[in-house]
Protein backbone atom coordinates (compact mmCIF):
# COMPACT_ATOMS: atom_id res chain seq x y z
CA UNK A 1 0.00 0.00 0.00
CA UNK A 2 1.66 3.13 -1.25
CA UNK A 3 2.34 6.16 2.12
CA UNK A 4 -0.41 8.45 1.01
CA UNK A 5 -2.75 5.59 1.26
CA UNK A 6 -1.56 4.66 4.84
CA UNK A 7 -1.76 8.17 6.29
CA UNK A 8 -5.48 8.70 4.68
CA UNK A 9 -6.34 5.05 6.47
CA UNK A 10 -4.54 6.45 9.66
CA UNK A 11 -6.32 9.86 9.77
CA UNK A 12 -9.81 8.32 9.03
CA UNK A 13 -12.30 7.75 12.16
CA UNK A 14 -13.24 4.60 13.54
CA UNK A 15 -15.89 2.98 11.37
CA UNK A 16 -15.21 5.47 8.72
CA UNK A 17 -13.07 3.11 6.61
CA UNK A 18 -10.61 4.52 4.22
CA UNK A 19 -12.62 6.29 1.63
CA UNK A 20 -12.06 9.53 3.15
CA UNK A 21 -11.06 11.76 0.36
CA UNK A 22 -7.64 12.90 0.72
CA UNK A 23 -8.77 16.82 -0.11
CA UNK A 24 -10.36 16.64 3.39
CA UNK A 25 -7.92 15.92 5.00
CA UNK A 26 -5.73 18.20 3.44
CA UNK A 27 -8.23 21.04 4.22
CA UNK A 28 -7.73 19.29 7.72
CA UNK A 29 -4.09 19.58 8.25
CA UNK A 30 -4.45 23.53 6.62
CA UNK A 31 -6.65 24.41 9.65
CA UNK A 32 -4.51 22.64 12.15
CA UNK A 33 -1.39 24.85 10.85
CA UNK A 34 -3.20 28.16 9.99
CA UNK A 35 -3.05 30.77 12.68
CA UNK A 36 -2.78 34.57 12.74
CA UNK A 37 -0.92 36.62 15.28
CA UNK A 38 -2.23 36.74 18.86
CA UNK A 39 -1.84 40.35 18.88
CA UNK A 40 -3.94 40.73 15.49
CA UNK A 41 -7.31 41.12 17.39
CA UNK A 42 -5.84 44.12 19.50
CA UNK A 43 -4.55 45.76 16.93
CA UNK A 44 -7.98 46.23 14.97
CA UNK A 45 -9.20 47.38 17.99
CA UNK A 46 -6.50 49.72 19.19
CA UNK A 47 -8.13 52.71 17.43
CA UNK A 48 -11.16 52.99 18.83
CA UNK A 49 -9.82 52.02 21.78
CA UNK A 50 -7.73 55.11 21.61
CA UNK A 51 -10.24 57.40 20.63
CA UNK A 52 -12.28 56.08 23.63
CA UNK A 53 -9.51 57.06 25.78
CA UNK A 54 -9.03 60.48 24.55
CA UNK A 55 -12.53 61.71 24.43
CA UNK A 56 -14.62 59.56 27.05
CA UNK A 57 -12.14 58.21 29.28
CA UNK A 58 -9.67 61.25 29.85
CA UNK A 59 -11.72 63.87 29.98
CA UNK A 60 -14.36 62.33 32.43
CA UNK A 61 -10.83 60.99 34.52
CA UNK A 62 -10.46 64.90 34.42
CA UNK A 63 -13.55 65.61 35.54
CA UNK A 64 -13.66 63.69 38.60
CA UNK A 65 -10.08 64.76 39.28
CA UNK A 66 -10.91 68.76 39.64
CA UNK A 67 -14.01 68.23 41.06
CA UNK A 68 -11.84 67.60 44.37
CA UNK A 69 -10.09 71.05 43.79
CA UNK A 70 -10.39 74.05 46.08
CA UNK A 71 -11.49 77.08 44.32
CA UNK A 72 -11.45 80.63 45.60
CA UNK A 73 -12.85 83.98 44.04
CA UNK A 74 -9.49 84.51 41.88
CA UNK A 75 -8.21 81.28 42.01
CA UNK A 76 -8.38 77.59 41.45
CA UNK A 77 -5.91 75.60 43.25
CA UNK A 78 -5.25 71.42 43.02
CA UNK A 79 -5.90 69.36 46.43
CA UNK A 80 -8.25 66.74 47.69
CA UNK A 81 -11.30 67.78 49.71
CA UNK A 82 -14.68 66.95 49.44
CA UNK A 83 -15.70 70.44 49.89
CA UNK A 84 -17.19 70.91 46.86
CA UNK A 85 -19.65 67.38 47.15
CA UNK A 86 -20.83 68.54 51.25
CA UNK A 87 -21.55 72.32 48.91
CA UNK A 88 -23.59 70.43 46.10
CA UNK A 89 -25.49 69.01 49.03
CA UNK A 90 -25.49 71.92 51.80
CA UNK A 91 -28.57 72.18 54.06
CA UNK A 92 -30.30 68.84 52.25
CA UNK A 93 -30.35 67.10 55.86
CA UNK A 94 -31.22 70.07 58.20
CA UNK A 95 -34.18 71.47 55.83
CA UNK A 96 -35.91 68.02 56.06
CA UNK A 97 -38.70 67.31 55.73
CA UNK A 98 -38.38 70.56 52.99
CA UNK A 99 -36.44 69.45 50.17
CA UNK A 100 -33.05 71.41 49.98
CA UNK A 101 -32.27 73.54 46.45
CA UNK A 102 -30.22 70.20 45.21
CA UNK A 103 -33.02 67.68 45.63
CA UNK A 104 -35.45 70.15 44.37
CA UNK A 105 -33.41 70.85 40.65
CA UNK A 106 -32.95 66.97 40.51
CA UNK A 107 -36.47 66.29 41.11
CA UNK A 108 -37.58 68.99 38.63
CA UNK A 109 -35.19 67.33 36.04
CA UNK A 110 -36.36 63.82 36.67
CA UNK A 111 -39.83 64.86 36.31
CA UNK A 112 -38.96 66.17 32.34
CA UNK A 113 -36.93 62.93 32.37
CA UNK A 114 -39.60 61.15 33.31
CA UNK A 115 -42.48 63.28 30.99
CA UNK A 116 -40.68 63.73 28.08
CA UNK A 117 -39.37 59.68 28.27
CA UNK A 118 -43.19 58.57 28.44
CA UNK A 119 -44.00 61.00 25.13
CA UNK A 120 -41.13 59.97 23.42
CA UNK A 121 -42.27 55.91 23.53
CA UNK A 122 -45.88 56.44 22.94
CA UNK A 123 -44.64 58.23 19.41
CA UNK A 124 -41.78 56.53 18.92
CA UNK A 125 -43.03 52.78 19.27
CA UNK A 126 -46.32 54.32 17.25
CA UNK A 127 -44.08 55.51 14.06
CA UNK A 128 -41.54 52.07 14.61
CA UNK A 129 -45.06 49.91 14.34
CA UNK A 130 -46.31 52.10 11.44
CA UNK A 131 -43.41 52.21 9.52
CA UNK A 132 -42.46 48.52 10.07
CA UNK A 133 -45.82 46.53 10.13
CA UNK A 134 -48.22 48.80 7.76
CA UNK A 135 -45.85 50.41 5.05
CA UNK A 136 -45.20 47.47 2.85
CA UNK A 137 -42.81 48.27 0.22
CA UNK A 138 -38.86 49.31 1.08
CA UNK A 139 -38.69 52.74 -0.34
CA UNK A 140 -41.52 53.96 1.20
CA UNK A 141 -40.21 52.64 4.10
CA UNK A 142 -37.00 54.75 3.16
CA UNK A 143 -39.31 57.64 2.26
CA UNK A 144 -40.84 58.14 5.47
CA UNK A 145 -38.19 57.32 7.56
CA UNK A 146 -36.22 60.45 6.03
CA UNK A 147 -39.78 62.52 6.66
CA UNK A 148 -38.53 61.82 10.50
CA UNK A 149 -34.80 62.92 10.26
CA UNK A 150 -36.39 66.17 8.51
CA UNK A 151 -36.26 68.12 11.55
CA UNK A 152 -32.17 67.23 12.22
CA UNK A 153 -31.67 69.12 9.03
CA UNK A 154 -31.25 72.56 11.42
CA UNK A 155 -29.63 72.61 14.78
CA UNK A 156 -31.23 72.34 18.28
CA UNK A 157 -31.41 76.04 18.94
CA UNK A 158 -33.18 76.90 15.74
CA UNK A 159 -35.88 73.93 16.46
CA UNK A 160 -35.94 75.37 20.27
CA UNK A 161 -36.72 78.95 18.97
CA UNK A 162 -39.08 78.18 16.17
CA UNK A 163 -41.58 77.76 18.78
CA UNK A 164 -41.51 81.09 20.81
CA UNK A 165 -43.75 82.53 17.46
CA UNK A 166 -45.91 79.91 17.88
CA UNK A 167 -46.55 79.50 21.78
CA UNK A 168 -46.27 83.27 22.28
CA UNK A 169 -48.48 85.69 24.16
CA UNK A 170 -49.05 86.96 20.01
CA UNK A 171 -48.40 83.67 18.27
CA UNK A 172 -49.84 82.01 15.72
CA UNK A 173 -51.57 79.55 18.97
CA UNK A 174 -53.15 82.12 20.82
CA UNK A 175 -54.56 84.37 17.69
CA UNK A 176 -55.77 81.20 16.37
CA UNK A 177 -57.37 79.94 20.11
CA UNK A 178 -58.86 83.93 20.29
CA UNK A 179 -60.28 83.74 16.42
CA UNK A 180 -62.00 80.74 16.95
CA UNK A 181 -63.35 81.99 20.17
CA UNK A 182 -62.39 78.69 22.04
CA UNK A 183 -60.07 81.48 24.38
CA UNK A 184 -60.88 85.38 25.49
CA UNK A 185 -57.46 86.15 26.33
CA UNK A 186 -54.22 84.74 25.71
CA UNK A 187 -52.67 81.78 27.40
CA UNK A 188 -49.52 82.68 29.51
CA UNK A 189 -49.17 78.94 30.23
CA UNK A 190 -48.07 78.02 26.38
CA UNK A 191 -44.72 79.46 26.63
CA UNK A 192 -42.45 80.16 29.43
CA UNK A 193 -43.70 76.88 31.31
CA UNK A 194 -43.12 73.54 32.07
CA UNK A 195 -45.59 72.37 29.30
CA UNK A 196 -43.01 74.54 26.86
CA UNK A 197 -39.99 72.65 27.98
CA UNK A 198 -41.92 69.40 27.80
CA UNK A 199 -42.90 70.21 24.24
CA UNK A 200 -39.73 71.01 22.84
CA UNK A 201 -37.84 68.27 24.20
CA UNK A 202 -40.42 65.76 22.51
CA UNK A 203 -39.62 67.96 19.54
CA UNK A 204 -36.25 66.88 19.48
CA UNK A 205 -35.62 63.67 20.88
CA UNK A 206 -38.84 61.48 19.76
CA UNK A 207 -36.06 60.29 16.84
CA UNK A 208 -33.71 58.59 19.30
CA UNK A 209 -36.86 56.97 20.08
CA UNK A 210 -38.17 55.70 17.15
CA UNK A 211 -34.97 54.89 15.24
CA UNK A 212 -33.37 51.85 17.62
CA UNK A 213 -37.77 50.69 17.98
CA UNK A 214 -37.74 50.26 14.34
CA UNK A 215 -34.69 48.82 13.91
CA UNK A 216 -35.60 46.17 16.20
CA UNK A 217 -39.08 45.86 14.67
CA UNK A 218 -37.85 45.47 10.86
CA UNK A 219 -35.83 42.21 12.46
CA UNK A 220 -39.15 40.45 13.93
CA UNK A 221 -39.72 37.32 11.67
CA UNK A 222 -42.83 38.08 10.05
CA UNK A 223 -44.29 34.12 10.18
CA UNK A 224 -44.20 34.78 13.89
CA UNK A 225 -47.14 37.21 13.20
CA UNK A 226 -48.64 34.83 10.95
CA UNK A 227 -48.69 32.32 13.14
CA UNK A 228 -50.12 34.43 16.25
CA UNK A 229 -53.17 35.67 13.72
CA UNK A 230 -53.58 31.79 12.37
CA UNK A 231 -53.77 31.02 16.27
CA UNK A 232 -56.96 33.49 16.72
CA UNK A 233 -54.50 35.69 18.34
CA UNK A 234 -56.40 39.66 17.84
CA UNK A 235 -53.96 42.34 17.11
CA UNK A 236 -53.79 43.41 20.74
CA UNK A 237 -52.47 40.04 21.81
CA UNK A 238 -50.34 40.23 19.09
CA UNK A 239 -48.67 43.34 19.62
CA UNK A 240 -48.11 42.64 23.16
CA UNK A 241 -47.33 39.01 23.25
CA UNK A 242 -44.82 39.23 20.52
CA UNK A 243 -44.30 42.36 19.12
CA UNK A 244 -43.30 44.39 22.30
CA UNK A 245 -41.38 41.39 23.79
CA UNK A 246 -39.40 40.95 20.60
CA UNK A 247 -38.93 44.80 20.30
CA UNK A 248 -37.61 45.54 23.91
CA UNK A 249 -33.78 46.18 23.15
CA UNK A 250 -34.97 48.58 20.82
CA UNK A 251 -37.47 50.49 23.45
CA UNK A 252 -34.61 50.00 25.84
CA UNK A 253 -31.67 51.56 23.90
CA UNK A 254 -33.90 54.34 22.72
CA UNK A 255 -35.14 54.66 26.31
CA UNK A 256 -31.10 54.92 27.32
CA UNK A 257 -30.83 57.74 24.82
CA UNK A 258 -33.64 60.26 25.79
CA UNK A 259 -32.50 59.64 29.62
CA UNK A 260 -29.49 60.38 29.23
CA UNK A 261 -29.77 63.43 26.91
CA UNK A 262 -32.61 65.14 28.04
CA UNK A 263 -31.24 64.70 32.18
CA UNK A 264 -28.14 66.32 31.02
CA UNK A 265 -30.31 69.13 28.55
CA UNK A 266 -30.14 72.75 29.43
CA UNK A 267 -30.27 75.01 26.62
CA UNK A 268 -33.68 73.93 25.64
CA UNK A 269 -34.90 73.84 29.47
CA UNK A 270 -33.68 77.64 29.45
CA UNK A 271 -34.81 78.88 26.33
CA UNK A 272 -38.73 77.53 26.99
CA UNK A 273 -38.63 78.15 30.25
CA UNK A 274 -37.52 81.65 30.19
CA UNK A 275 -34.60 81.45 32.29
CA UNK A 276 -37.24 80.50 35.17
CA UNK A 277 -36.97 76.62 35.44
CA UNK A 278 -33.94 75.11 37.28
CA UNK A 279 -32.18 71.82 36.25
CA UNK A 280 -29.20 70.49 37.17
CA UNK A 281 -27.20 71.11 33.40
CA UNK A 282 -28.54 74.87 33.94
CA UNK A 283 -27.05 74.36 37.44
CA UNK A 284 -23.77 73.24 36.43
CA UNK A 285 -23.39 75.83 32.75
CA UNK A 286 -23.94 78.76 35.34
CA UNK A 287 -21.47 77.31 37.57
CA UNK A 288 -18.57 77.08 34.66
CA UNK A 289 -20.12 80.46 32.96
CA UNK A 290 -18.65 81.87 36.42
CA UNK A 291 -15.29 80.05 36.55
CA UNK A 292 -16.24 78.12 39.45
CA UNK A 293 -15.13 74.94 37.76
CA UNK A 294 -14.52 72.15 40.75
CA UNK A 295 -18.20 72.52 42.30
CA UNK A 296 -19.51 72.37 38.54
CA UNK A 297 -17.41 68.96 38.22
CA UNK A 298 -18.80 67.65 41.24
CA UNK A 299 -22.05 68.36 40.47
CA UNK A 300 -21.42 66.96 36.72
CA UNK A 301 -19.95 63.78 39.10
CA UNK A 302 -23.41 63.42 40.89
CA UNK A 303 -25.21 63.71 38.04
CA UNK A 304 -23.28 61.29 36.01
CA UNK A 305 -23.72 58.92 39.00
CA UNK A 306 -27.79 60.12 38.66
CA UNK A 307 -27.67 58.66 35.09
CA UNK A 308 -25.41 55.44 35.58
CA UNK A 309 -27.82 54.30 38.74
CA UNK A 310 -31.31 54.92 36.01
CA UNK A 311 -29.90 53.07 33.45
CA UNK A 312 -28.52 50.10 35.71
CA UNK A 313 -32.16 49.96 37.04
CA UNK A 314 -33.30 49.65 32.98
CA UNK A 315 -30.72 47.35 32.78
CA UNK A 316 -32.16 44.69 35.19
CA UNK A 317 -35.64 45.18 33.57
CA UNK A 318 -34.30 43.83 30.42
CA UNK A 319 -31.28 41.85 29.59
CA UNK A 320 -29.66 43.98 26.95
CA UNK A 321 -27.01 41.24 26.06
CA UNK A 322 -29.21 38.04 26.14
CA UNK A 323 -31.83 39.66 24.09
CA UNK A 324 -29.77 40.98 21.22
Amino acid sequence: MPPEAINTTMDAPAGAGATRPAGAVARRRAGRTSWSPRWLPYAQAAPLALVFLLFFVLPLATTFVVSFWEYTEYSIEPAFVLTNYTDVFYGCVADLPRLCTTFATYLSTLKFVAIVWAITLTLGFTIAYFLAFHVRTLPMQIALFLVCTIPFWTSNVIRTISWIPLLGRNGLVNETLQSLGITSQPQEWLLYSDFAVALALVHLYTLFMVVPIFNSMMRIDRSLVEAATDAGASGWQTLTNVIVPLAKPGILIGSIFVVTIVTGDYLTIGIMGGQQIASVGKIIQTQINFLQFPIAAANAIVLLAVVLVTIWGMLRLVDIRKEL
